[in-house]
């Protein structure tokens, strides 16, 4: 009984047997969750835009003893190579997916009133359109694998209100409602939705922001004090994908070292917290008394 009991916890926190697709997985963020996937068992198929890239990383990988992984060259802004990408996902797969992970994103950072035109539809195509077309065209495989997982990177600035970036901010917190529309809408095919919303991580998109003034700055406001390394934000997505968390869908987890409830609430924020918490319990107390008194329950 104690062997089943093992076994059984066991298979709770591994993917082996399962498959996964991530798009944009030679880089950053991306190529973390690659890893952490590969890591917990499962068989990884990647895209990217560069050919030189995957062929580098994936040989990598298989040199690391990940003999179960894979890759195309997909643009995440033509619909036509969604297309392509899903097929051959489907003949690799035997027409079964476990595990999508829209992770590609871009960012053009500059004032509103500077964005031209085609900026926001690069943003908006690569950050939204491609992970919600993908997401449409693996419903089918995620429904077939009998469980299916869907996790999106987004990012603290489709939650908390940043003084740039406004179409990135906007496109990320599209991704927030697509994700608790996903998940209520495609519960019913066992197919979960979660994303994950990383504050700045150490990764190519992000390094040419990350000069020494705004490195301070960031520091000074994020209460661990330091950015996020990708495996850190990895970790978590791996982290929705297992049968551990099978009850987990809808979500939107902050990987932000409490960055946001900072950038929220500010040097005042405990003070205002602990108000809100004392007027909560007041009217809870009220509620109580109500019920007793006046309604005799």
């Amino acid at each position: 009984m104690v062997e089943i009991e093992s076994k059984k916890g066991k298979e709770r926190w591994s993917l082996h047997g399962m498959t996964a697709l991530v798009t944009g997985g030679t880089r950053g963020i991306g190529h973390a969750v690659v890893e952490e996937l590969l890591s917990f068992g499962a068989a990884v198929h990647m895209c990217t835009l560069d050919e030189a890239e995957l062929r580098s990383c994936v040989e990598c990988w298989k040199g690391m003893g990940y003999p179960r992984v894979t890759g195309s060259v997909c643009d995440v802004s033509s619909r036509e190579q969604h297309e392509q990408l899903m097929k051959e996902v489907a003949s690799l797969f035997s027409g079964k997916l476990n595990i999508l992970v829209n992770n590609v994103g871009t960012n053009i950072v500059k004032p509103t009133t500077e964005y031209a035109q085609e900026d926001t539809a690069h943003i908006w195509t690569t950050n939204f359109e491609s992970g919600y077309h993908l997401s449409q065209l693996s419903h089918p495989l995620l429904k077939e694998s009998g469980h299916g997982s869907i996790v999106f990177t987004s990012s603290i600035a489709g939650i908390a209100a940043l003084p740039y970036g406004t179409p990135y901010a906007a496109t990320k917190g599209a991704i927030n409602q697509l994700t608790k529309n996903l998940a209520c809408e495609w519960a019913k095919d066992h197919i979960r939705a979660n994303c994950v919303a990383p504050s700045f991580t150490r990764t190519p998109l992000a390094a040419p922001y990350l000069d020494e003034q705004t490195l301070a700055k960031v520091r000074s406001r994020t209460p661990l004090g330091r950015i996020a390394e990708p495996e850190e934000v990895s970790s978590a997505v791996a982290f929705l994908c297992l049968p551990a968390t099978s009850y987990i869908t809808g979500q939107t987890i902050t990987v932000d070292g409490d960055k946001k409830h900072s950038l929220i609430f500010g040097k005042f924020g405990c003070l205002y917290l602990y108000i809100k918490s004392i007027n909560n319990n007041f009217v809870k107390t009220q509620s109580f008394f109500y019920k007793i008194f006046f309604l005799g329950v």
